[in-house]
């Protein structure tokens, strides 16, 4: 007797309709975020961008919402891939409800509602301190830097731009004589009424450039210019000194020195020394705790140094929280007797490294401290005594592994938008999905 198979007819058609709650299974992380959004988000900063009732009726911005967040849980972030999805995986329908919105739609939904929806951190934030994930018993910040949406072979220096602007002026002009001669002579052929007068592409081409440059130098030259912004001191401190003595109007500014960069891409952006070496990148910083993982605060610069980045950071998570956290830890990137003595004034108690680990020292703690004041002195002796059971320990283990799921696991390795400020707020966002994850896990 012969083996008998389950029928497959793909010609036949569904005698009822299919349900978006049968298509995953229950449990599953599309119905997590799809309920999230429709039942927990407060969206009215979204809605009521929507005004005008004419026109034909967009796709509902929480579902909008809903595909977006689940992309970013997904390791989903190009506007093209999470369209493509829509129509390929089942999971992606069960959010959408089966519609497809294409790329663009998604594209510029995200464009416009950018700062909505980073924001809506803070919204996720409060359900995990409801669902008691954030204990602020111990935090740790720390810092990765992330490629920018801009090839640092696209940045050129303030003496290679002065250099390249004599040469390319000099060769536009000659080839804006050839074009003329040219005009000229075809006009004399073809007739004056007759196309074939315009300038070639590559002159063009080569006038923009030239054009984008003297733009890159005047930028670098205002910013040489100006005076120095002086950091802001933790409260209590002693007021900055009074400003220099500007130089007499009648003095040149000051040019730019000539390693001076800027990239043609994003200008906001820097060159950042990485792992895999110098990227153009942007500096993302988070606060963990330790308990669970949860991102408690999340910022971003174009600054390569983090010593300026701990005061904003501990600002940013009373703003989130409300709260301030009993410990906090972080590598020597941070360390600094301002930084350790703001930690002293908001009653927390610190753990940061004094100086980078030795090679084949055991930890951290181990790490010759360098020359520093008394609080740096203090924070030294305090890791040393604590030795291989330091609560800097915590550190690599909490905040770590949550820069390691957010770019190995989930695959966020360069931003796409451009700029300090769209850039900060998809970054925003993309913490918004780390936290989703951890929520979704707990409940």
């Amino acid at each position: 007797m012969s083996k008998t198979y389950r029928p497959w007819d793909v010609d036949q058609t569904l005698l009822l309709p299919p349900s978006v709650h049968e298509l995953v299974p229950a449990g599953h992380l599309a119905h997590f975020v799809r309920e999230l959004v429709r039942d927990s988000l407060d969206l009215s900063a979204i809605l009521d961008d929507y005004r005008e009732a004419r026109g034909y009726p967009p796709y509902h911005p929480a579902m909008m919402t809903a595909l977006l967040l689940y992309g970013y849980c997904q390791g989903v972030y190009s506007s093209r891939r999470i369209a493509a999805a829509c129509e390929q995986r089942v999971d992606f329908m069960a959010v959408t409800a089966l519609q497809r919105p294409d790329f663009r739609t998604i594209s510029d939904f995200r464009q416009r509602h950018l700062a909505a929806l980073g924001a809506l951190f803070s919204q996720v934030l409060v359900l995990c301190e409801q669902a008691g994930l954030v204990k602020l018993g111990h935090v740790a910040l720390d810092g990765t830097k992330i490629k920018a949406n801009a090839s640092k072979h696209k940045a050129m220096s303030y003496g290679r731009m002065k250099q390249r602007e004599a040469q390319l002026a000099a060769e536009v002009a000659k080839w804006l004589a050839q074009a003329e001669a040219a005009d000229a002579t075809e006009d004399e052929a073809l007739g004056r009424q007759r196309r074939g007068d315009e300038l070639p592409d590559w002159v063009t081409n080569k006038q923009a450039r030239l054009a984008k440059m003297r733009e890159a130098m005047a930028a670098l030259e205002a910013a040489a210019a100006a005076p120095a912004a002086e950091p802001p001191e933790a409260p209590g401190h002693a007021p900055p000194p009074a400003a220099p003595t500007p130089p007499p109007e009648s003095a040149p500014p000051p040019a730019p020195p000539d390693q001076a960069q800027r990239n043609f891409t994003d200008p906001e952006s820097r060159i950042m020394k990485t792992p895999n070496g110098f990227e153009q990148a942007y500096n993302a910083q988070a606060i963990v705790d330790a308990d669970s993982q949860v991102i408690v605060a999340a910022g971003l610069t174009n600054a390569g140094n983090d010593k300026q980045q701990t005061v904003p950071m501990l600002d940013e998570l009373q703003r989130q929280t409300g709260r301030t956290p009993r410990e906090l830890s972080a590598d020597s990137g941070y360390c600094s007797e301002s930084n350790l003595a703001d930690l002293h004034e908001r009653g927390i108690r610190g753990y940061v490294a004094t100086g980078r680990q030795k090679h084949g020292t055991a930890s951290a703690t181990q790490a010759r401290a360098p020359g520093g004041g008394k609080l740096v002195q203090a924070m030294s002796r305090r890791l040393k005594q604590g030795g291989h059971r330091s609560r800097y320990r915590l550190r690599k283990q909490t905040v770590e592994p949550v820069f390691g799921q957010i770019k190995s696991a989930r695959g966020f390795r360069q931003f796409l938008l451009r700029g300090v400020a769209q850039v900060a707020d998809e970054w925003q966002l993309v913490c918004l999905a780390h936290n989703l994850l951890k929520l979704a896990r707990a409940t």
